[in-house]
C-alpha cells in the first residue's frame, strides 16, 4: 500500500514506490538528502531514479535553505501541451512531411535559430496558444532587460540565449503529435532553460560547495544556500529568471509548432485550446504542514487541487494529462514522467537500432543510433507509474503519440 515510509531517516520520507523498486544508489541518495539539518521532509514520486546530488523524482521541503542540486541543472524544465480541433481522420497516412516541417521550425540538439525569434511575427499562433499579454513587447523587454543582473560569468552568453529561445535541445526533450481516446490531435512538448539555465545552475553549485556550512556534508553535491545570505539572494535571482526563460522557451516553441501545423493543414483553419504548462525542475515558496517552506521539485510536478499537469511516457508509449488532488501527504506533488530504469550508457549497450524500430512502431520519429538511449525499454512502465499515484492525480486524457521529434 503506497505511500511507504523510508525508515532510518532524520526527516520523514514518504515514497510512492517501494524500496525494492528503487536502485540502491538512489535510496542512499534519498537518505543523504533526508539527513540535511534544514530538510523538513522528503517525498518520493513513482518515477524516482538516481540523479546528480539529489534524486530525480524527489520533492524536498526545506526551512530557510535551498540545495541547487535539488532543482537540477536544467532549471525550469517542464512540459507544455495544447489540444487542437484536428482529429485522426485529418492526418495523412504518412507524417514525414509534418515532422520535417516541425524540425525546420524548431532547432533541436545543440542547434539554435540563426536569428532570435520575433514573437510579434508569430501572430495568430502565439495569440491562440498564449494570449496577447504573453507576446507583448513590454513583457519581453522587461525579461531580457534583467539579463544584465545575472551572474557576471554568463554575461557573454546573452546572444546565445536569445538564439536558443524557442529551441528543443536533446536528451529526453521532445515534441510530439498525439491522439487522445477520442482521436483528437494534441501537441505535447518537453524542454527547459537550455544552455543558459545549465550554466547558471553549475556556477551556483560551485559557489555552494565552497561555503563553510557545507564543509562536512556526506555529499558535497547537496550543498545548500541559506536564507538571508548574498549567495542565496544571487541564486534565487538567477533561478527565477531561468525558470521564466524555460517557460517562455516552451511558449515560443509551441507557437512555432502551431504555425507549422497550420501550414501543413493550410486547406482548413486549425484551432487550439488554452495550453497546459507545468515546470518539473523548480523552487516554490509554499506552506507545508502549516509552515512556510522552500520546496524543490526535481522531476516532479505540482498537483494541487485542480492543477492540470502533464506526465509523459517515452517515445513509444502513452502520456497523460492529469488533474491534481491536492494530497498533502505528497506535498501536493506528482511524478513528472515515467522515469528512467537504466542509464543512457546501459541502454546503448543493451539495445540496438532494430530494437528501437520495433519499440516505436507506428510512430513517425528518428530511428537511429543517436536516440537508442531514449528507447522505451530504458524507461519505467508509464501505466504502472500512473497507477501508483491514484491518490495524487486523476487522469483527464490519455495520449498516444503518432509523431515524435527528438534532438
Amino acid at each position: 500500500m503506497l505511500p511507504v515510509e523510508l525508515h532510518g531517516t532524520r526527516a520523514r520520507t514518504l515514497m510512492w514506490a517501494t524500496e525494492q523498486d528503487i536502485e540502491p544508489a538512489a535510496v542512499q541518495q534519498l537518505r543523504n538528502i533526508a539527513r540535511l539539518e534544514w530538510v523538513h521532509g522528503v517525498r518520493v514520486m513513482p518515477d524516482v531514479h538516481l540523479g546528480k546530488g539529489a534524486t530525480v523524482g524527489s520533492v524536498i521541503a526545506m526551512r530557510d535553505a535551498v540545495a541547487p542540486a535539488a532543482v537540477g541543472v536544467d532549471i525550469g524544465c517542464g512540459m507544455e501541451s495544447v489540444k487542437t480541433d484536428l482529429t485522426a481522420a485529418d492526418l495523412p497516412d504518412d507524417l514525414r512531411s509534418l515532422r520535417s516541417r516541425i524540425e525546420a521550425a524548431v532547432p533541436v540538439g545543440f542547434q539554435a535559430h540563426d536569428d532570435p525569434v520575433n514573437v510579434t511575427r508569430l501572430g495568430a499562433e502565439f495569440a491562440a496558444s498564449h494570449g496577447a499579454a504573453a507576446r507583448s513587447a513590454r513583457g519581453w523587454d522587461t525579461f531580457w532587460g534583467a539579463f544584465g543582473s545575472l551572474d557576471e560569468g554568463v554575461q557573454a552568453r546573452e546572444s546565445k540565449a536569445h538564439k536558443q529561445m524557442g529551441t528543443l535541445g536533446g536528451g529526453n526533450h521532445f515534441i510530439e503529435v498525439c491522439l487522445d481516446e477520442h482521436d483528437t490531435v494534441w501537441i505535447l512538448l518537453h524542454s527547459g532553460s537550455r544552455n543558459i539555465g545549465k550554466e547558471l545552475a553549475e556556477r551556483h553549485m560551485t559557489v555552494a560547495r565552497a561555503l563553510p556550512h557545507n564543509r562536512d556534508l556526506v555529499d558535497r553535491d547537496l550543498a545548500v544556500f541559506l536564507s538571508g545570505t548574498p549567495e542565496m539572494d544571487a541564486y534565487r535571482r538567477d533561478l527565477t529568471w531561468a525558470q521564466e526563460y524555460a517557460a517562455r522557451n516552451r511558449a515560443v516553441m509551441l507557437a512555432l509548432v502551431c504555425r507549422a501545423v497550420r501550414d501543413e493543414f493550410a486547406g482548413r483553419p486549425v484551432h487550439f485550446d488554452e495550453p497546459i504548462s507545468c515546470h518539473h525542475n523548480y523552487v516554490a515558496e509554499e506552506l507545508i504542514d502549516g509552515m512556510p517552506m522552500l520546496v524543490t521539485r526535481k522531476g516532479a510536478i505540482r498537483a494541487g487541487v485542480g492543477d492540470l499537469g502533464l506526465i509523459p511516457g517515452s517515445m513509444g508509449t502513452r502520456s497523460y494529462v492529469v488533474r491534481g488532488k491536492g494530497n498533502p501527504d505528497s506535498f501536493q506533488s506528482a511524478s513528472h514522467g515515467a522515469g528512467r530504469r537504466m542509464s543512457r550508457a546501459a541502454a546503448k549497450r543493451q539495445f540496438t537500432v532494430a530494437d528501437l524500430v520495433a519499440q516505436t512502431e507506428g510512430v513517425e520519429s528518428r530511428k537511429d543510433a543517436g536516440v537508442v538511449d531514449e528507447i522505451p525499454a530504458a524507461y519505467k512502465d508509464i501505466d504502472e507509474v500512473i497507477a501508483a499515484q491514484r491518490d495524487l492525480v486523476d487522469v483527464v486524457a490519455t495520449l498516444r503519440q503518432v509523431l515524435c521529434v527528438k534532438g
